[in-house]
């Protein structure tokens, strides 16, 4: 059992369900902290994303390694949904120390071959609703709580870590909003002691991304036969260790307003993925394209 770092910590993860939002999840409680895992894909019903994880599964996989861990499905569009969980956290724990946002949603309506002209009006604004508005939401509500103990850490997970452009400009638009999201709420919650930044993984190796190479866990190297690029992917256990070395870190303050990546902080905190192995994506694409991240 992993050493309980963060035991008497209590932690959101806004969108928990599966991915990177799973993968913090789980490292989070491994360590020691009390940890509400959100979402809308539940054993009941499926979000329009029309996956099989739900936030139940996930709390039972914290459980499974030893931590302390609750279901609370939440549409984080929803502001009432959202000020009622809060609410709940104060009432039950009388504290939020780490808020982790991590809503997309956004695959059913990003098309990627299409220009934004091309390219549906209603569901390109609609992804920016679903995946941009929930976290100020969320952090509308979730701001307060921290305020009052004058401590906390908020991550924005997104992709990337600067405002270049990502092969489709409904996308781009939400992954570096939310870059700018975390580089604005920091300067206002500084006088707070809180901290606020952005979060970005590698080349993720989710659920989703196994289905769509059709692949699972144990063969995945089979998938760069389709993409050469994945030889690089990371496990969401990644992103979730890189988060529970910040949380840990008693100087995370310093790193306010900035935007980071697992393989930088995994260079800085020292820790690797699930086999051993430390994928660093700022490596490979210098390597490959010519390009600093």
């Amino acid at each position: 059992m992993k050493e309980r770092i963060l035991a008497g910590k209590v932690a959101l993860v806004a969108g928990g369900t599966r991915g990177a939002g799973r993968g913090i999840a789980i490292s989070l409680g491994e360590v020691g902290a009390t940890v509400y895992v959100t979402g809308r894909s539940t054993r009941a019903s499926r979000s329009e994303m029309n996956r099989t994880e739900t936030i139940e599964d996930t709390v039972d996989l914290i459980h499974k390694n030893g931590g302390k861990a609750f279901a609370i499905k939440t549409d984080h569009t929803d502001s009432d949904q959202v000020r009622e969980l809060i609410q709940k956290i104060d009432l039950e724990q009388g504290r939020l120390d780490i808020l982790v946002n991590d809503i997309w949603g956004g695959d059913p309506y990003i098309r990627w071959e299409e220009r934004f002209w091309e390219h549906s009006l209603e569901n390109g604004i609609k992804v920016q609703r679903t995946c941009l508005e929930s976290h100020l939401i969320t952090n509308y509500f979730a701001a307060p709580l921290m305020i009052r103990n004058r401590s906390g850490l908020i991550l924005e997970i997104t992709d990337g870590i600067d405002y270049r452009y990502r092969g489709n400009l409904y996308y781009t638009l939400i992954k570096s909003s939310i870059i700018n999201l975390s580089r604005c709420i920091s300067e206002e919650l500084k006088p707070y002691g809180i901290t606020a930044l952005s979060l970005t993984p590698g080349f993720l190796r989710s659920e989703a991304m196994l289905d769509h190479f059709g692949v699972g866990e144990e063969n995945w190297r089979d998938a760069t036969k389709k993409d050469p690029h994945f030889i690089v992917s990371e496990t969401p256990a990644y992103i979730g260790r890189a988060v529970a070395a910040l949380a840990a870190d008693k100087n995370v303050f310093s790193k306010t307003g900035t935007s980071t990546s697992t393989w930088k902080l995994s260079e800085e905190y020292d820790f690797t993925d699930l086999d051993g192995s430390r994928p660093h994506w700022g490596n490979y694409f210098k390597e490959k394209f010519g390009e600093e991240l």
